[in-house]
């Protein structure tokens, strides 16, 4: 039972940081290339669609790793596994506190509401984000390991 809870573990946190790796480097790029302020809107489009989904796939990606990590607190690589649920928590407290006030705003920008720092927010929004995607594929190389 316990290596079925690892697998799927690893499988829903690293499905998770694919898709966050794929937006800062795959979808951000492709939108800030878009001419004019269409790649806002893209922005905004994709804020109301993954602000709706990530915050179930981070909080249910750490109820599987504090799972894993109480089942298996007698095994090898618990360390591993309670260390990369640290780092995952801290990717909740970061999205919380640093990137879902921005992605809210930004959520409600159109042509006419927007404010003039508009390109600054959401550049501060990605860097942000990508501190964001090292923290969880660190999270997720510790459980890769912790299979071992």
């Amino acid at each position: 039972m316990l290596s079925t809870l690892e697998v799927v573990t690893v499988v829903v946190v690293g499905v998770m940081v694919g898709v966050e790796f794929a937006v800062a480097f795959v979808m951000n790029p492709i939108l800030n290339a878009l001419p004019e302020d269409s790649g806002q809107q893209g922005h905004a489009h994709g804020g109301r669609m993954l602000g709706a989904v990530m915050p179930v796939w981070y909080i249910g990606s750490l109820a599987l790793v504090a799972v894993w990590a109480v089942a298996g607190r007698h095994h090898d690589g618990t360390g591993l596994v309670v260390t990369a649920g640290a780092l995952l928590m801290l990717s909740v407290v970061m999205s919380i506190l640093l990137l879902v006030p921005i992605n809210n705003r930004n959520k409600t920008w159109t042509a006419e509401n927007r404010p003039a720092d508009w390109k600054q927010q959401l550049n501060r929004w990605l860097r942000w984000h990508y501190v964001r995607v090292a923290v969880i594929v660190t999270a997720f190389a510790l459980l890769v390991t912790a299979l071992t």
